[in-house]
């Protein structure tokens, strides 16, 4: 016999049947959850997977915007320069009109070239700089549709999320209700070892009945000994295979009547 302690602080003493049937109970509940959960499938994921896209596509064109209006001023920079320039060309030309001497004349003339080649230099950048500023357009272009895309894409899958779980948050919660009143019955290192069992079970079953002489859940075949042990019911019985607890027909139809 176990002892088990309820929220109400009185003892209860449960036996080892009581125990398994308890534990099938559980298993039922939780299995009908997952089922709920199965029924969302991978929507949950792909919302998250939209937010998340969604919130670097954002980064991004903030970033190709943020580009964007630095080259317009690296730009406007560059055609103030080429504006600047011309005047200094202007004032040099029109002072070699009025040199005095050779030296005079050279200097001007080299100012003249120097700011030429300023302005070709200007040139150059303001051609790629307006490359660059066609190509981040582009991209930002190209970001803003993927951006309204993924939005569409999000707002459907989140109507679609939202209706499923509108149609079974009741069924759901009144499962996880059952579930921790089930819980209270069974004695924590059984119950943990129930969750840990479940956890490490590819389809969450933790708790199976023995189905023509195999384990219900790895299928392999259980001698007829430990069979007539499970259905004494004496004690927990766990598959040596998998490791799941072992239950006989007979207590699963009693538990489900």
């Amino acid at each position: 016999m176990a002892t088990v302690t309820t929220n109400t602080s009185e003892v209860k003493e449960i036996s080892v049947e009581e125990r398994l049937k308890a534990l099938y109970r559980l298993q039922k509940v939780v299995s009908e959850i997952d089922k709920i959960k199965t029924l969302r499938g991978e929507l949950p994921l792909e919302v998250q997977d939209l937010e998340d896209e969604i919130i670097g596509l954002q980064t991004r064109i903030e970033k190709y915007n943020s580009d964007i209006a630095e080259l317009g001023k690296a730009l406007a920079q560059k055609k103030i320069e080429i504006e600047e320039a011309n005047a200094k060309i202007a004032r040099s030309t029109e002072q070699q009109n009025n040199v005095r001497n050779n030296r005079e004349y050279d200097s001007l003339s080299k100012e003249i070239e120097f700011q030429n080649l300023s302005i070709e230099l200007c040139e150059k950048r303001i051609r790629e700089f307006t490359a660059d500023q066609k190509a981040k357009n582009e991209e930002l272009a190209d970001a803003t549709e993927r951006l309204k895309e993924r939005q569409i894409d999000l707002e459907q899958k989140k109507g679609e999320l939202d209706e499923i779980i509108a149609d079974t948050r009741q069924q759901e919660e009144a499962l996880r209700e059952e579930g921790k009143k089930i819980e209270q019955i069974i004695d924590q290192r059984l119950l943990t070892a129930f969750k840990r069992i479940r956890k490490n079970a590819r389809n969450g079953l933790a708790v199976v009945m023995v189905e023509r002489d195999a384990c219900g859940g790895c299928f392999n075949k259980i001698p007829p000994q430990r069979q007539l042990d499970i259905r004494s019911r004496k004690k927990i019985i766990v598959c040596e295979y998998c490791g799941r607890i072992l239950v006989d027909k007979d207590l699963t139809e009693e538990t489900n009547d």
